[in-house]
């Protein structure tokens, strides 16, 4: 189920609602405290495995119905603004993106969709792709693994846990987007 959710969190558009850190820092924490029967290794490499075909999944669709996404109306799971959004956060920081956009939630499911829209060198996605879910999954089931290693007691505590790192991760997500709002509304306004 982890590894379904780690994949339609990246690649499909309607996985953006999908709570990809707190899962990931979750079964970190869960392999620590030898509550998950896995290795630390099959962890990560098999969240990577899914979250590299995820990114690849969301460029083929970007790539195939990038213009019918442009055309479509704003609904419940899509919206334009997402995608308009993600553009401006991929041509500030260029292929920075691919690895920061791991980090924000909405960014993450829309930075490989757009990539396909944009028809970004194939090649080059590929390494970005790798690169940046390789630091993704490292970083965030690493700390939870850390974590319940030295405090195996936390796993008591695990709900407030899961309720910090939604509210951590919804922090940047929320600053980009108004960040973004502030943007458009200056530009709007010099013209």
């Amino acid at each position: 189920m982890l590894l379904l959710i780690v994949f339609a969190e990246t690649g499909l558009f309607f996985g953006f609602f999908l709570p990809g850190d707190s899962l990931l820092f979750t079964a970190g924490l869960l392999c620590g405290t030898e509550y998950l029967d896995t290795t630390i290794s099959m962890l990560l490499f098999s969240l990577c495995a899914a979250g590299i075909l995820g990114y690849l999944t969301g460029y083929l669709i970007g790539l195939r119905a990038g213009n019918m996404l442009l055309r479509k109306k704003d609904s419940l799971l899509f919206k334009k603004q997402y995608i308009d959004s993600t553009r401006a956060f991929y041509e500030r920081h260029g292929s920075l993106a691919f690895i920061l956009g791991r980090f924000l939630p909405i960014v993450r499911t829309f930075v490989p969709i757009l990539a396909g829209m944009i028809k970004i060198d194939f090649r080059r996605f590929m390494f970005l792709n790798i690169l940046g879910c390789f630091c993704w999954v490292f970083s965030i089931v690493l700390a939870g693994y850390y974590l319940g290693r030295t405090f195996p007691v936390v796993k008591d505590y695990l709900e407030w846990i899961i309720i910090g790192m939604v509210i951590i991760t919804a922090i940047p997500v929320v600053i980009t987007f108004m960040n973004e709002k502030r943007r458009s509304r200056a530009s709007s306004d010099n013209q």
